[in-house]
């Protein structure tokens, strides 16, 4: 009877033994699967982060290709809607002259 007790205590000591070395693997199996998760989460963090800037930069890229072409744009229809012959860009001339210069404007034919 001594035997079977003593049997009975080392399989149970040997039970508990194969359960705390069962839990110390989950433990490490848990803690490096975290490890893991956290380093995949970093990394599709960092990349939508990149991709987020390769974006934003794209955006700002054709968002000052399309102001630059809004001004050519603009710049051609002033352009276009700006012409002068000689006598007129003269006479312009001479009115910003004399209004910096502060001389009362003068009369023009047409002004009578």
């Amino acid at each position: 009877m001594r035997d079977v007790i003593q049997k009975m205590l080392l399989a149970e000591a040997e039970g508990k033994r194969i359960v705390a070395e069962a839990e110390t693997e989950a433990e490490r199996i848990r803690t490096e699967a975290r490890r893991q998760a956290q380093q995949l989460l970093d990394q599709g963090r960092a990349e939508a982060r990149a991709e987020a800037d390769r974006i934003a930069d794209e955006a700002s890229r054709r968002s000052a290709d399309e102001r630059q072409a809004a001004i050519a744009r603009a710049a051609e229809t002033i352009e276009a809607g700006l012409q002068m012959d000689e006598q007129l860009r003269t006479r312009a001339a001479e009115g910003i002259v004399r209004c910096v210069c502060g001389e009362p404007p003068r009369k023009t034919h047409s002004d009578r």
